[in-house]
């Protein structure tokens, strides 16, 4: 009985001595994990540095309308040149975007865009008219051109696989903070210190630059491989087996070298064709639903329909945030393509709820419905289109193109935005003086061809390295 005793004993012993050093390697590895992601996080949270400031240049016109035209004296005209150009600049920005960050690197993108901003702001503080307050606003929109296009893609090259939709979504998520941020404080603060706090995001990033690495598979494309390496293990960690990872970059790469240099006119061959109707498609399908139109003009649609516009706006700017977030926590788990389709279902949902409002008011048959209507209709508008079209067009597009046409291609697609944030901002009033109701029956169906064209087209690219996506989407 005592040897047996003494042999479980024994047995305890070794089974302690075993599961010891094994619980202890689990949590080193648990730990290592964990300290294996602080480069990546950091260079991610570097990058959308760009797009907060991003975000509050595209709102800072709406809360400083009356202070900047009474102080610098400026007719509406002049104010809504103003406003306006700053899509102009975006434009450009877009245009030379693809170029200037496949010849100087993603991160010397982000300095020029960021140098671009910083300039701009200054330029509006220190106006005492109106063409320093144009050119400043010139200067900032060109950033944001190159901001739209160089972040997304940064932060997909970065990026391991299982967590690269949640990290690029990280990108529209701080636009729309850095709009409602901007707005927010834009009610306390001059519109001159509104044009400081500007600055910050962007002198933050510049900071950050000088301490992140640079992309591995720009490195990779420019033939430096001690640096290709150098920087993939600081994003993996200094103890994580990059070899794999590291053979397929290279190989995808070399195969990709042998094909000419992309031009503009290349994008349109057969083995490039899939890949660039998916990405331009897309944005045409975000910015021809009416999002910069309902999104620029909110207060006077909350007017419009008899509902305080202060209350509204503010319920609006919050709610995009939030579900703005939990679309980027959901979309490595739900997937790109579930989550297009039912945001798409929301904004028709959000298109007929709006366009009833104002039907039911234009027609006197339920007049004290109009309001909760044209709020319920906005508020499932944008969490709707927070939720999935509004972050995910610019996932996919940073994951689809082969790095030999991203530049190109990337560029057009970022055009293409912008082109059409101007054009439905522009006609957004003429369409409501023409119909109130019928500019959201348009909307709604523009949103509705948008959910056939993602079940059609798009792919599915959750879990797959970028190498897989643009491999199976050009064989196709």
């Amino acid at each position: 009985m005592a040897g047996k005793q003494d042999v479980e004993r024994g047995e305890n012993c070794v089974g302690e001595e075993i599961r010891a050093p094994l619980i202890a390697a689990a949590n080193e590895a648990k730990h290592s994990k964990k300290d294996d992601r602080c480069m990546l996080y950091l260079s991610t949270f570097v990058a959308v540095c760009g797009s907060y400031a991003f975000g509050s240049c595209v709102r800072y016109s709406s809360p400083t309308q009356f202070a900047i035209r009474e102080d610098v004296n400026l007719s509406l005209a002049e104010y809504s040149l103003f406003g306006s150009i700053l899509t102009f600049g975006a434009m450009i920005g877009a245009i030379t975007s693809g170029k200037i960050a496949d010849y100087i690197g993603r991160k010397g993108a982000m300095i020029v865009s960021s140098g671009f901003c910083a300039a701009g702001w200054l330029s509006i503080y220190f106006a005492e008219s109106a063409l320093l307050l144009d050119i400043g606003r010139l200067a900032a929109g060109y950033g944001m051109g190159v901001f739209s296009y160089v972040v997304p893609v940064f932060i997909a090259e970065i990026a391991p696989k299982d967590s690269r939709g949640a990290l690029t979504t990280i990108n529209p998520l701080m636009t729309c903070t850095g709009v409602s941020v901007s707005f927010i404080i834009g009610t306390l603060l001059t519109w001159r210190a509104l044009a400081l706090v500007g600055i910050v995001p962007c002198a933050v990033l510049l900071v950050g630059l000088s301490i992140i690495p640079e992309s591995p598979r720009w490195l990779a494309k420019q033939g430096k491989q001690k640096e290709f390496e150098l920087s993939l293990r600081r994003l993996r960690g200094k103890d994580a087996d990059v070899s794999v990872e590291a053979a397929e970059i290279r190989d995808y790469i070399e195969t990709l070298e042998r094909l000419p240099k992309a031009k503009l006119l290349d994008l349109f061959q057969k083995r490039y064709l899939r890949s660039v109707t998916i990405g331009v498609g897309l944005m045409v399908c975000q910015q021809f639903g009416g999002i910069n139109g309902v999104g620029f003009y909110t207060s006077s649609i909350f007017e419009s329909a008899g509902f305080p516009a202060d209350l509204g706006t503010t319920i609006y700017a919050i709610l995009q945030v939030i579900i703005t977030a939990l679309g980027a926590a959901f979309i490595d788990r739900a997937g790109r393509k579930p989550l297009l389709v039912i945001s798409g279902s929301g904004l028709v949902l959000g298109c007929l709820l709006a366009g009833s409002s104002f039907f039911v008011k234009e027609y006197g048959i339920a007049p004290g419905a109009a309001p909760a209507l044209a709020v319920s209709g906005l508020l499932v508008y944008t969490g709707a289109f927070s939720a999935g079209m509004g972050a995910v067009p610019w996932v996919v597009m940073s994951e689809i193109f082969p790095i030999n046409i991203v530049g190109v291609a990337g560029s057009l697609a970022t055009l293409v935005n912008w082109f059409g944030a101007w054009a439905c901002s522009y006609t957004f009033n003429f369409l409501m003086s023409w119909s109130s109701y019928g500019t959201f029956i348009l909307y709604g169906s523009v949103n509705a061809l948008a959910i056939v064209f993602v079940i059609k087209v798009v792919p599915e690219t959750k879990g797959r390295t970028l190498e897989q996506i643009q491999a199976a989407i050009n064989s196709s």
